[in-house]
């Protein structure tokens, strides 16, 4: 998952690699089903509540990964006409909910990371973006379940939290402070940021602040989303067994003490 692909590269990935994917599951004379694991965020710039059946409605996208992962989606619907198969879209996936443990620290990893240390504390962004946040734990566990389960053959089901498990920018901001002892977070308008500051930054910084603004321009339109995802289709499929998102902020330290047992991804950490 790359944010900086050109969308002819990422077209070559994501669309082209679905495309022979389904051809491989079409030649297949006894084809259960196939399970579709792409994205919350082919909803793009969305600002409203996103429907689970809902793909093409006209939004605009943010990034080339995102467009690739809308156009997949469209060719794997195409398609499901004449296979079993199910969609599913996990929305920010983090570390295991019981035990932090990731192998990722990419999306929000590295945001908190420079937080953390010290390095940054200015964030272009709205206090109020959503981020809605799954533990790894709960989209293995979803997958494995619908992959099979002939109830979802033809839907597409968002593994989310929803709008009563996600958490806002500002809630999780604020307990990482508290976890970190850091200094509060500044909010800073995006548009002004990048217009205006992040030019004058970018001139007079050097060494790893300028590389924190260097790096930090992937990641700039997730402190942005105001968009909720429904999940009636997950919860209709996946709640009789048990099997739903815990909110966010109930595993956050968690994820906290893996990244400092862990080093944020540098040393190995000992099963729990």
């Amino acid at each position: 998952m790359r944010f900086d692909h050109t969308l002819e590269e990422a077209r070559r990935i994501n669309v082209e690699g679905t495309r022979r994917v389904l051809d491989l599951a079409a030649g297949m004379k006894q084809l259960r089903s196939m399970a579709y694991v792409g994205t919350a965020y082919v909803a793009g710039e969305r600002t409203d509540l996103v429907r689970e059946t809902e793909l093409a409605v006209g939004q605009s996208y943010r990034n080339s990964y995102e467009q690739s992962k809308a156009e997949a989606e469209a060719l794997v619907r195409s398609r499901l006409a004449s296979m079993p198969g199910v969609i599913l879209r996990p929305s920010i996936i983090v570390g295991d909910s019981r035990t932090g443990a990731t192998s990722s620290f990419k999306m929000m990893y590295w945001p908190l990371k420079i937080y953390a240390r010290g390095l940054w504390r200015t964030v272009p962004g709205y206090p109020d973006a959503v981020l809605d946040i799954v533990p790894v734990d709960f989209v293995a566990a979803s997958v494995a379940r619908l992959a099979f389960d002939e109830s979802a053959l033809g839907s597409t089901v968002h593994l989310c939290a929803g709008p009563r498990g996600s958490a806002t920018i500002i809630e999780i901001a604020r307990r990482a402070m508290e976890y970190f002892h850091a200094p509060e977070p500044r909010f800073v308008d995006p548009k002004f940021f990048f217009a205006v500051l992040r030019p004058l930054l970018f001139a007079t910084l050097w060494g790893r602040k300028r590389r924190v603004l260097r790096d930090g321009r992937a990641y700039r339109d997730y402190f942005t989303m105001k968009m909720q995802f429904d999940t009636t289709n997950a919860e209709r499929l996946l709640g009789p067994a048990g099997v739903t998102p815990p909110p966010v902020m109930d595993y956050l330290d968690r994820l906290f003490n893996y990244c400092v047992a862990s080093d944020w991804g540098r040393k190995p950490v000992s099963a729990q």
